[in-house]
C-alpha cells in the first residue's frame, strides 16, 4: 500500500469512525478526540477534521484534497460509540491494523444489534414506575406508571417504524400517554394523573441530548452545543404540546 493509500484509507476510517459516533449520541468533543488520536498514531500528523452534527470535513495532508460525510440520522446507542473507542484503543496499542479497524466498523452495525424489544418495554417500566417512588412517594401508581411508560415507548417505537420524523413520533406517542393516564384515573386504577403523565414521558425526554448540548457549549463548540440544545427543545415542545392536547380533548 503506498502512501496515497494509506492516506485515503486513513481519511475514511476517521470517517466513519466519527459518524459511528455522532449518529449514535456522541459529543463533538469525543469524536474531535478520537479522530485526532486515529490520525496521530497512523502517522498523519498533518491531519485535520472540521467535526459538526450534521457533517464531517477531513483532509489527511495539506496536499491531498478534502472528504465530506454526511450525518443524516441520530440515534442513542452508546455501546456503539464505546466500541469505536475500544477499536481506536486497539489501534493505538498496535493490536489492529488500519485495515482491520475499518472493516470492523463497517461491520458494526451487524455485530451490536439494538437491545430485543421486550427488554426495552421493561426498561421503560422501571424508569416510568421507579420515578413515582424515588421522587414522588406514590407507591399506589407504581404499576400504573410503568403500563403507562410501556405503552408510550410502544406507540413511539411503532410510529418510528412508519415515518423518519422524531417529534412526530414524540408528539403522537405524549398524546396517547396522556389519553392512557386520564383513563386510569376515570378508572379509578390510579391517583394522580400528574405523576402517571410524568412518568410515562421519562423514556422519552431528551436527557442525552440535553447532556451533549450543555457539554459542547462548555467546550466551545457553538456550533453543535445549540444545535443540539434546540432538537432537545423542539423533542420537549412535541412531548409537552401532546399531553396538552390529549388534556384538552378530555379535561
Amino acid at each position: 500500500m503506498n502512501e496515497r493509500q494509506k492516506s485515503k484509507l486513513l481519511v475514511e476510517t476517521c470517517l466513519l469512525a466519527g459518524k459511528i459516533m455522532i449518529e449514535n449520541g456522541s459529543e463533538m468533543v469525543r469524536v474531535t478526540d478520537t479522530i485526532d488520536r486515529i490520525s496521530i498514531n497512523a502517522g498523519a500528523k498533518e491531519a485535520r477534521a472540521y467535526v459538526t452534527l450534521t457533517g464531517i470535513i477531513m483532509s489527511a495532508s495539506p496536499d491531498m484534497g478534502s472528504q465530506v460525510t454526511a450525518i443524516d440520522k441520530r440515534t442513542f446507542d452508546l455501546e456503539k460509540v464505546s466500541t469505536v473507542n475500544d477499536y481506536s484503543r486497539q489501534f493505538a496499542n498496535k493490536k489492529i491494523s488500519l485495515g482491520e479497524f475499518y472493516r470492523r466498523l463497517k461491520r458494526i452495525d451487524k455485530d451490536i444489534l439494538p437491545f430485543p424489544f421486550w427488554l426495552q418495554l421493561i426498561g421503560a417500566f422501571m424508569v416510568s414506575s421507579t420515578l413515582e417512588i424515588v421522587f414522588r412517594s406514590n407507591y399506589y401508581d407504581f404499576w400504573a406508571a410503568g403500563i403507562v411508560g410501556m405503552l408510550g415507548w410502544f406507540v413511539y417505537s411503532l410510529t418510528d417504524k412508519y415515518t423518519n420524523i422524531r417529534f412526530l413520533n414524540e408528539f403522537i406517542a405524549a398524546i396517547c400517554i396522556g389519553f392512557v393516564s386520564i383513563f386510569l384515573i376515570r378508572a379509578r386504577i390510579a391517583v394522580s394523573a400528574d405523576d402517571l403523565i410524568i412518568g410515562g414521558l421519562m423514556p422519552l425526554v431528551p436527557g442525552v441530548p440535553i447532556t451533549n448540548a450543555v457539554r459542547d457549549v462548555l467546550s466551545g463548540n457553538l456550533v453543535s452545543g445549540p444545535s443540539r440544545g434546540i432538537e432537545a427543545i423542539m423533542s420537549a415542545c412535541a412531548l409537552g404540546f401532546g399531553v396538552s392536547m390529549a388534556i384538552k380533548i378530555l379535561g
